[in-house]
């Protein structure tokens, strides 16, 4: 879907970058400052200006720490209000934290060599606007991708040694952008941390190991840590946290001694991809693809491949597209959700809070369902009868909840 993102400074109204995805051509600056204009109208008439609509297109305002505005130009898409748009340009933001610090984003003193050193987020924010591309759900849900595996004690009591010996109490083991598993520490991260930390191992490429300078945004927005990553096999990273020591070459050496007899349980792990959940469990064939919910701990399992098929690229894409628009159009309009800015109370045109609700389409039905503090979206073949849907949706629910093993 053809989307901008457009950054410019508060007040002066100078731009600082654009950022685009699909084919389209790039926004002439009459129009940026037209944008831009409405929104310091707005301003100048203590009014603010969050959104509009045009028939093809809905565009979105933020301004952070009366520094930086950002603005989303997308696509309509089908869902049901601002929020899903809000929560991009939130992570938009919370990325140039995580990589420039926020003193620096506050206090913008040379507007030409910002422009110039605001480009180390570029990789990131783009990660952020290409969600077709994207082959797991955080950016959207704003919980972190998870992957469970039968192996998941021994791969923990792997990565706490290890990371003891880095001095850290932050770390986490990563396979296909998803965390298999995560110190006490690194789960006490916010979600937004916790999200934008995975979605950057997602947009740098692959190498051996790096030393990231990096800001908490919630956590430390103004003092810097040091990311560590670790390539264990292909695919798989184990993540940590760091203060000035130790240094990436004396972790490096660390690297063998901790995790080389892990090797075989690390393969093991990285051949659930698509798939994300264990062999073990059994699900209803019916079932395409599924994306779980817990809004408490803020994290999210998905999967695209229930029933081990054969590998597909398009088909999985397509389904992983599906699951999105259904969830991009449940939550705000039927579903809440406290960590997407906008849907804390629910919709304003219903007075209850709805549980249940699905669509039915031609190639695909989906169904949605809320209990406690989980939600979870499916999506089924459309085969299935419509009265079978939720029976068999709880059931997949408590397939996952019932084991307390599963950390979901």
């Amino acid at each position: 879907m053809a989307a901008y993102i457009i950054c410019l400074t508060s007040g002066s109204g100078l731009p600082v970058f654009t950022r685009s995805v699909g084919n389209v051509k790039a926004l002439p600056f009459p129009v940026i400052g037209s944008l831009n204009a409405v929104h310091m109208f707005s301003a100048n008439h203590d009014a603010t200006l969050q959104s509009t609509t045009t028939d093809d297109a809905r565009i979105v305002w933020r301004e952070f720490h009366n520094s930086l505005v950002l603005i989303a130009v997308m696509g309509r898409d089908g869902a049901s209000d601002d929020a899903h748009m809000g929560k991009l340009l939130d992570n938009v933001f919370h990325a140039m934290v995580l990589l420039y610090g926020l003193d620096d984003l506050v206090n913008i003193k040379n507007v030409e060599r910002f422009k110039k050193e605001i480009r180390i987020c570029f990789q990131l924010v783009d990660t952020l606007i290409q969600q077709s591309a994207l082959t797991t759900f955080s950016d959207l849900t704003n919980a972190v991708d998870i992957m469970l595996t039968p192996d998941n004690a021994m791969l923990q009591s792997f990565l706490d040694a290890f990371v003891e010996a880095s001095d850290s109490p932050y770390g986490c083991l990563l396979a296909n952008g998803r965390v298999v598993v995560a110190t006490s520490k690194w789960w006490e991260l916010s979600s937004t941390e916790l999200v934008l930390l995975s979605l950057l191992m997602q947009s740098v490429p692959q190498c051996t190991s790096r030393d990231i300078p990096i800001y908490l945004p919630q956590a430390s927005p103004s003092v810097p840590h040091r990311l560590m990553t670790f390539e264990l096999i292909k695919n798989v990273d184990v993540c940590v946290i760091c203060g000035p020591s130790p240094t990436l070459a004396q972790l490096t050496r660390e690297i063998s001694r901790f995790w080389t007899p892990a090797i075989e349980t690390l393969k093991s792990t990285r051949q659930l991809n698509l798939r994300n959940f264990p062999l073990t469990l059994d699900m209803d064939s019916n079932v395409m693809g599924f994306l779980l919910v817990n809004t408490k701990s803020n994290r999210c399992l998905s999967s695209v491949n229930v029933n081990r098929e054969r590998e597909d690229t398009a088909k999985f894409e397509k389904r992983r597209a599906v699951l999105r628009s259904f969830f991009k159009y449940v939550v705000g309009t039927y579903f809440s959700n406290s960590s997407i800015k906008g849907t804390e109370k629910g919709p304003s045109e219903y007075n209850h809070q709805a549980t249940d609700t699905y669509i039915v389409c031609s190639g695909h039905k989906c169904y949605a369902h809320i209990s406690g503090n989980y939600q979870i979206f499916l999506m089924f073949s459309a085969k299935i009868p419509t009265f079978a849907m939720r029976s068999v949706c709880v059931k997949t629910l408590n397939l996952f909840i019932k084991d307390k093993n599963n950390q979901i």
